[in-house]
């Protein structure tokens, strides 16, 4: 779309900076909330074709109170989901409104490299408390992607995107029909080779499908499945062919689990945020590199030794040394002037040393006598 700031839609969104591909950001000037709206392109039978700004036509219609349905039934006030606020059609486009936090997508992140397995444990269970939530209501979101996915300033997963599914998956009905070789059409032309909008099933399984392929997505930097076209995606989706979660570390249990083909032997997001949770509080604590490195240097290898120096070190004074070193300086004979070598002959000698010498002395001052006497 074309446009700039200031630009109102609806009557009431106003434009804060020039639009992305299907994608601004506005301030609702009856709320004064900051908000992101995404947009979908609506073909020509969706609308009136003569009048764009006026009335919408009926089909249309319908769709916008749909996707506005279920915005209404959506869980509100949940810290790891962003609220849907609504739905209008302007021009030949669908658009959706949701709350918007000053945050950069998941998307955005992944990019400048593969998330660190405990990480993206933190963001996994975020995400698996906010679809767990909306499975409680009875919804599915159907749309869980890094491009759905704020990350916060303070590190935490917010999930969006749940407007602008709906959006997409009615669309891909209304024209495609409920099933049927032209919905898949449709909806891959909307949708792309996406590999978490591609589950075998939908409903809630489905979305815990998309989390573990996300997951596999983060730590790896690539999709599980291969993900250059829509047939040959869906294909390795129904065959099963995917690269392990191996590379996951100590996430690849909980993503295996995940992917399993048979649904019914998936983990729920509540039971995959709980096993995250564990895994967390197991974590081990992060480590200052810069630290690290000095206390390579400086731990000793072998118990402490304190000696006490002689002259030149000063009275008194001492120092540490590792106990392994004082040894192969006492056996290496000379050693440095201060050093001070324990004893040879322990003190309890002395003594009895010193008689048996003098004694020894007299034996052989008779013997010379005698001799010379002789």
């Amino acid at each position: 779309m074309r446009g700039g700031p200031e630009q109102l839609l609806a009557g009431r969104y106003r434009l804060t900076d020039r639009p992305e591909l299907l994608r601004a950001l506005a301030v609702d000037d009856r709320t004064g909330e900051s908000v992101l709206l995404r947009a979908l392109e609506l073909p020509a039978l969706l609308t009136t074709g003569q009048d764009l700004d006026g009335e919408v036509s009926a089909h249309a219609d319908r769709l916008v109170r749909r996707v506005a349905a279920v915005g209404s039934a959506a869980p509100t006030g949940h810290p790891r989901l962003l609220r849907g606020l609504g739905a209008f059609v302007e021009g030949e486009l669908l658009w959706t409104v949701e709350e918007r936090s000053g945050a950069m997508t998941l998307a955005d992140l992944a990019a400048a490299g593969p998330v660190p397995p405990y990480r993206a444990a933190e963001l996994a269970a975020d995400l698996a408390g906010a679809l767990r939530a909306l499975h409680e209501d009875g919804l599915v979101h159907g749309n869980l992607t890094a491009e759905s996915v704020l990350v916060c300033e303070d590190g935490a997963a917010m999930l969006g995107g749940l407007l602008s599914g709906v959006a997409q998956e009615a669309l891909a009905e209304d024209l495609g029909g409920p099933g049927g070789r032209r919905r898949y059409e449709v909806r891959a032309t909307l949708v792309g080779p996406v590999a978490e909008r591609w589950p075998l099933d939908g409903g809630p399984a489905g979305d815990c499908w998309a989390l573990g392929v996300l997951v596999q997505r983060l730590v790896t930097g690539r999709s599980p499945f291969p993900d250059g076209g829509v047939p040959e995606l869906v294909s390795a989706v129904r065959d099963g062919r995917r690269e392990p979660a191996a590379a996951c570390g100590p996430l690849a249990p909980l993503v295996e689990r995940l992917l399993q083909p048979d649904p019914s032997l998936r983990p729920t997001a509540e039971e995959a945020r709980r096993e995250l949770a564990a895994l967390l509080a197991g974590a081990p604590e992060p480590v200052d590199e810069e630290w690290a490195a000095r206390a390579l240097v400086l731990r000793p290898e072998a118990p402490l030794v304190r000696r006490r120096r002689g002259r030149g070190g000063g009275r008194g004074r001492s120092e540490v040394v590792v106990g392994a070193n004082a040894g192969a300086n006492a056996g290496a004979g000379a050693g440095r002037p201060d050093e001070v070598r324990p004893p040879r002959i322990p003190p309890a000698l002395f003594g009895p040393l010193l008689v048996g010498g003098v004694f020894l002395l007299l034996v052989l001052g008779v013997a010379a006598v005698v001799l010379f006497a002789g």
